[in-house]
């Protein structure tokens, strides 16, 4: 009797495969100690040539990464805003999106605010640059216009507000804050919004 050989055959390597495997060692090992061979070990094949077929480098890997995730956070933003008036209710929610993330898929963290983007795609721009950060100054801007936000410079504000995010969330990331974000989320909050809200 002939086995059933459709149980061996192993599927097709997938793009999505491949960031996925990449963005867990990228974000454990660091871009520059992880090679191609522990990207095609990750996702199980056995040659590189399954990663070739949808990328043409690591570096390929890493653009398509980041540009996956300022997509989906560009996207998380807008909605934000189209649902709350006040900047100081979408720049919570905001945060509260940042702190939940850092929880439940803290690689795509580590990738957006630990690595140096940087070195690894010197074309690309800074972080506070891309879309879904402009958003978030955009927001802060208004928020000046229309008097929840003290009368400083936009990106003054959103480096005060976002900094004590930020390195809040980096420190829970690297261990050095030692609980999950959602415990330290609501005094990073109280501490970065006291930094700029009009008193």
């Amino acid at each position: 009797m002939d086995k059933d050989n459709s149980k061996t055959e192993k599927k097709p390597v997938t793009q999505d495969d491949v960031l996925l495997a990449s963005l867990k060692l990228f974000s454990e090992k660091g871009y520059f100690n992880t090679s191609l061979t522990d990207i095609k070990d990750a996702v199980g094949i056995k040659t590189t040539s399954g990663i070739y077929q949808h990328f043409k480098n690591k570096q390929a890997i890493a653009e398509a990464l980041y540009s996956n995730i300022l997509d989906s956070l560009s996207i998380s933003i807008d909605d934000i805003r189209r649902r709350n008036k006040k900047s100081s209710e979408q720049l919570r929610e905001i945060v509260d999106l940042l702190f939940k993330l850092t929880d439940d898929a803290p690689e795509i963290m580590r990738f957006l605010l630990v690595v140096n983007i940087k070195e690894i795609l010197p074309e690309h721009k800074n972080l506070v640059e891309t879309a879904p950060f402009n958003k978030i100054t955009r927001v802060i801007h208004n928020g000046i216009k229309n008097g929840e936000i003290r009368a400083i410079d936009a990106l003054v504000a959103y480096n005060y507000f976002f900094g004590i995010i930020k390195h809040t969330l980096c420190m829970v990331l690297s261990g050095e804050l030692s609980k999950t974000a959602d415990s330290y989320q609501s005094q990073a909050w109280t501490v970065a919004w006291g930094s700029i809200i009009k008193k």
